[in-house]
C-alpha cells in the first residue's frame, strides 16, 4: 500500500534560487503523473532555513568530441573513462588531471571495435571490461595491466563450449518466437543493460528478448535465465547489496526479484506499477533503501523500503519535459539525464528533494551518465564530483568534420560548500 506523506498542494519540484524565473517556471509548469504527489523542495519545505542551505557550483569543465557516431554507454575504471558508441566502438580515454585548461579534443588513447550495432553498456571490474552489444552478444576485454591503452578481447558470452554443451541437450532448447528455438544461454535480442553483484562474482543482464540472465565473472558460464521475466522489452537493471535484483522494461514495470534461500533459481517477490509509460532508467542508493525510476512518462518516481523491507512509492521528481533516459546517484545526489537535452541534479536532504541545477550544455538527447569524486577539488568544507554525460549530439559547429552525427561527452564538475 502506497505511503503518501506529502501535502497535495506542492507545486512541481522547483529550481534552485540561483536559477532564473523563466527557467522556474518552465519547470513548475509540468503535471504528468497528476495522481502521485510532487515530493516537496527544500526551498519549499524548509524556508526558514534557507541562509543555512549549502550552495553549489557547476561548471563545463571540457567537451570530447571527434566519434562518428553518439555515445551510448559510459563507465570509469580508476584513472580511465570508457564509452561505447552507436557504431561499435569502444574508447578508452585518460580522466586524470580533471581541469578546464586540459585538452580533451585528443585524449582518445584506445578503440576496439567489436560486433554489430551499439554499445549498449560498459561495466568495469578490475582489469575486465564487460560490454552489451545490439547484436544480442555481451563480450569481456582485458586491459593490458602494462599498457592500459590496449584491449584484449578474451571472451564473447555466451561462449563456444557453454552454447554447444547446451545444444546437445534438449530440455535447454526454449521458445523464443513463433517458430523458432534457441537455448536459453542465448540472448535473441539487444543486450540493453549490465550490473555487476556487490562481491563481482555475478553478472547480471537484461535484454529486449524480455530475458534477465546470470552469468559468472570468471569461467563466464551462463548460470541461470530467467525467461519471460517482463511483458515488453527490458531496458535497466539495478541491483541491491541485500540480494534484491530490480528490473525496468517498456511495460511499464519495475520487477524485484530474488533468490529464496534453498531455492535454485530467483523468484518474483513484487511488481512496481506506478509509472504511465516505459521506464528506462533504474539506479539505487549507496544503502539500496531508496529506487529511482526514471521514465518516458517525464517523471523520476522515488521509492523507499517501509519497516517490511518492501518498497513503496514516495512520489515523483518532475521538471523534465521530455523522456529520463538515464540516472545517477552519489551520496545524497541524483543526477537525470533527458530526451529534452538537459541533466538534472537533484539534492535529497531527510525525505525533501530540490533541484539544484540544469545543466544545458548538450544539444541532444542525454543518453547515458555516470558520477565521480573529484579528489583533486575536495576538501574538509566542499565535496566535489565529476559528472560524464554521454549525447546524441547532431549537426553541431564542426558537422563538416564529424559527418552528419557528432558524440560529445560532456564532463561537469560539481561542488557542494556548506554555509557556515
Amino acid at each position: 500500500m502506497e505511503r503518501m506523506q506529502y501535502h497535495q498542494d506542492y507545486s512541481s519540484i522547483t529550481d534552485y534560487q540561483s536559477h532564473s524565473n523563466t527557467l522556474h517556471q518552465e519547470s513548475t509548469s509540468l503535471c504528468s503523473l497528476q495522481s502521485l504527489p510532487s515530493i516537496p523542495s527544500l526551498t519549499s519545505h524548509h524556508h526558514h532555513q534557507q541562509n543555512n542551505l549549502p550552495t553549489v557550483h557547476h561548471s563545463c569543465i571540457a567537451t570530447l568530441e571527434g566519434q562518428n557516431s553518439y555515445i551510448s554507454s559510459i563507465a570509469i575504471g580508476e584513472k580511465f573513462l570508457y564509452t561505447g558508441s552507436s557504431d561499435k566502438e569502444i574508447r578508452l580515454s585518460k580522466c586524470n588531471s580533471l581541469g578546464s585548461e586540459v585538452n580533451y579534443e585528443n585524449q582518445n588513447d584506445s578503440i576496439v571495435t567489436a560486433g554489430k550495432g551499439a554499445v549498449k553498456s560498459l561495466v568495469v571490474m578490475a582489469d575486465k571490461i564487460f560490454s552489451a552489444h545490439q547484436d544480442h552478444k555481451i563480450r569481456v576485454w582485458k586491459i593490458n595491466q602494462e599498457n592500459h591503452h590496449k584491449f584484449v578481447h578474451l571472451a564473447t558470452l555466451p561462449t563456444l563450449s557453454d552454447r554447444a554443451y547446451k545444444f546437445l541437450i534438449p530440455k535447454n532448447h526454449v521458445q523464443v518466437r513463433r517458430h523458432k528455438k534457441s537455448t536459453w544461454v542465448h540472448h535473441v535480442d539487444t543486450v540493453s543493460a549490465l550490473a555487476l553483484s556487490s562481491d563481482e562474482s555475478l553478472l547480471y543482464s537484461v535484454s529486449w528478448d524480455r530475458s534477465l540472465k546470470i552469468w559468472g565473472t570468471t569461467d563466464f558460464k551462463c548460470l541461470e535465465s530467467l525467461e519471460n521475466a517482463h511483458d515488453d522489452a527490458i531496458n535497466a537493471v539495478a541491483l541491491s547489496n541485500d540480494g534484491h535484483v530490480y528490473t525496468g522494461s517498456s511495460d511499464k514495470k519495475i520487477k524485484v526479484w530474488r533468490k529464496i534461500q534453498g531455492e535454485r533459481k530467483h523468484s518474483l517477490v513484487a511488481t512496481l506499477d506506478k509509472h504511465n509509460s516505459g521506464v528506462n532508467a533504474l539506479v539505487l542508493s549507496i544503502d539500496g533503501c531508496i529506487l529511482y525510476s526514471g521514465s518516458c512518462d517525464r517523471s523520476i518516481l522515488v521509492w523507499e523500503k517501509d519497516d517490511d523491507g518492501d518498497m513503496v512509492v514516495m512520489g515523483a521528481l518532475r521538471g523534465h519535459s521530455k523522456s529520463i533516459l538515464c540516472l545517477a546517484v552519489v551520496l545524497n545526489l541524483v543526477c537525470s539525464g533527458s530526451a529534452d537535452h538537459s541533466v538534472r541534479i537533484w539534492r535529497r536532504e531527510e525525505k525533501c528533494y530540490s533541484c539544484l541545477a540544469v545543466l544545458e550544455g548538450h544539444k541532444g538527447p542525454v543518453k547515458c551518465l555516470t558520477i565521480a569524486t573529484d579528489s583533486n577539488n575536495s576538501s574538509d568544507t566542499t565535496s566535489s564530483y565529476i559528472l560524464y554525460s554521454g549525447s546524441l549530439d547532431r549537426n553541431t559547429k564542426d558537422v563538416i568534420a564529424y559527418s552528419a552525427k557528432e558524440a560529445s561527452l560532456y564532463l561537469g564538475r560539481i561542488q557542494e560548500e556548506e554555509r557556515k
